[in-house]
């Protein structure tokens, strides 16, 4: 899969979400956003990283005490 797949994925979602929202002006977009994609991108990677927190910080381009952080936040790890 490409980026451009990818890119192609979350531009149909969000073409849905505002049919969904039937003309009610959304709030908060932007922040929901990067929860609802942020979440599953750490699920897959720390998978594919076999857990291992240093590696998957490196592939994500993160600071390792960053990504803890974020699997803190979004309950993967406690």
């Amino acid at each position: 899969m490409s980026k451009k797949h990818i890119e192609e994925c979350v531009r149909a979602s969000l073409e849905s979400y505002f049919k969904d929202l039937r003309g009610i002006e959304p709030d908060g977009m932007y922040d929901m956003m990067v929860r609802v994609v942020e979440k599953p991108l750490l699920e897959v990677v720390m998978q594919h990283a076999e857990n291992n927190q240093s590696r998957a910080a490196e592939w994500l381009g993160l600071n390792r005490n960053t990504l803890r952080k974020k699997l803190v936040e979004h309950k993967l790890i406690k």
